[in-house]
């Protein structure tokens, strides 16, 4: 697994991991790298700062732990990233089709030709999107569950 610091075109920053340095340019080739926070496809590496292990004789540096008082809800996304996630998500539902548990396989149709060409949204398992990826079928997971799935 490799760690990236990404940046779209619209100044964005984020990082996402990847199973290699070709798994990302495979994916950056078939646009398939999106930005985390505006959904851009025109998304490249973005300078990092290398991760130096210290020395084996190096003391530990001294971990201040957050003050009892700053508690850190990260179960709960700010409400600038849930206007972004309800915008993509109305975005989505209006302009493709909900195949639920088909997705995989109207996605392969699609891609082969054999199912008119759309944009299609559903669930796969992670096995199946893993082969619809290595036959470089172009799908990227979607950061919300569809409204179908709620409660």
């Amino acid at each position: 697994m490799i760690q990236y610091a990404l940046k779209c075109s619209e100044g964005h920053t984020f990082d996402s991991w990847f199973q290699s340095a070709e798994a990302y340019d495979k994916l950056a080739a078939a646009g398939m790298v999106n930005c985390a926070v505006c959904g851009c496809v025109h998304v490249e590496k973005a300078i990092m700062t290398p991760r130096v292990r210290p020395a084996r004789n190096a003391k530990p540096k001294l971990q201040v732990p957050p003050a009892a008082d700053e508690k850190i809800d990260v179960a709960t996304p700010s409400p600038e990233i849930e206007k972004v996630l309800s915008e993509m998500r109305r975005h989505v539902e209006e302009n493709s089709d909900y195949v639920g548990k088909d997705f995989a396989s109207e996605a392969r149709k699609i891609h082969l030709g054999e199912a008119p060409d759309r944009a299609i949204y559903g669930e796969a398992k992670p096995d199946e999107a893993k082969s619809l990826i290595e036959d470089g079928v172009p799908v990227a997971p979607l950061p919300f569950v569809p409204s179908r799935k709620t409660n």
